[in-house]
């Protein structure tokens, strides 16, 4: 027990030789200030205003940073909201009315000639009219539900008509659901444009067939057609 008294009284007397020394210490230190404070206040106050300029300018950052991406995440929803809004009423058409309102949308966008065929038999050309440049346009149109997809099957009959028998410059397969990947690579090796469901809704939306073209390989129906054949003009 002797031991151990002797250890706590020990501990004791170091802790209280460390408060002395810490307020000891601060009273010089704080001496120390009060004697050179009329010179160094200047910079002592100029670094506080420095530093809470700082602060307020990190959180302004801050908080426009968040603002602006909330902005963005509310715009891009209030965009999808649209599309589908445009959509929902697209899925509401019969695929006869489908194929007259693609044929709209073609002349809504300076597209002349246009032409539904809305018949059987017509080898993919659904709608068939000449681009404002006067390319030849054909368009296969598939009115699906969208949770179906377009299967390659469908996009090997279109390409195998759309040019050797119509003679297509700008060839594209629009359809309100999606394609599967063998069709869209199909698509884009031989220089059609699959219009899947998103980029008929920004169609629908607004974006012109000029500006969507080339969102699927060259799109323009100008390149090498992969039978020899370039696109041409009339």
């Amino acid at each position: 027990m002797t031991v151990r008294r002797r250890r706590e009284a020990a501990l004791r007397r170091l802790k209280t030789r460390l408060r002395r020394t810490a307020w000891s210490g601060g009273a010089v230190a704080a001496l120390a200030l009060a004697l050179v404070w009329r010179s160094v206040w200047p910079y002592v106050v100029g670094v506080i205003l420095v530093g809470l300029l700082g602060a307020i300018g990190w959180w302004l950052r801050k908080t426009h940073l968040h603002a602006v991406t909330r902005h963005r995440a509310w715009q891009t929803e209030e965009e999808n909201a649209a599309r589908e809004r445009s959509m929902a009423e697209v899925d509401a058409m019969t695929w006869q009315r489908f194929e007259r309102y693609v044929a709209e949308l073609c002349r809504r966008d300076g597209c002349t000639q246009v032409v539904v065929s809305g018949r059987s038999g017509d080898l993919g050309a659904d709608v068939i009219g000449r681009m404002p440049d006067g390319r030849l346009l054909v368009i296969q149109c598939k009115h699906y539900a969208p949770h179906r997809t377009v299967p390659s099957g469908d996009m090997q009959k279109f390409l195998g008509t759309a040019r050797a028998e119509h003679g297509a410059d700008v060839a594209v397969f629009v359809a309100t659901c999606a394609f599967t990947r063998e069709a869209e690579k199909l698509a884009m090796k031989h220089d059609i444009l699959a219009l899947h469901r998103n980029l008929l809704g920004a169609w629908v939306r607004g974006a012109t067939l000029e500006s969507l073209l080339p969102l699927n390989g060259t799109g323009s129906g100008t390149g090498d057609t992969g039978n020899g054949r370039t696109g041409r003009r009339p």
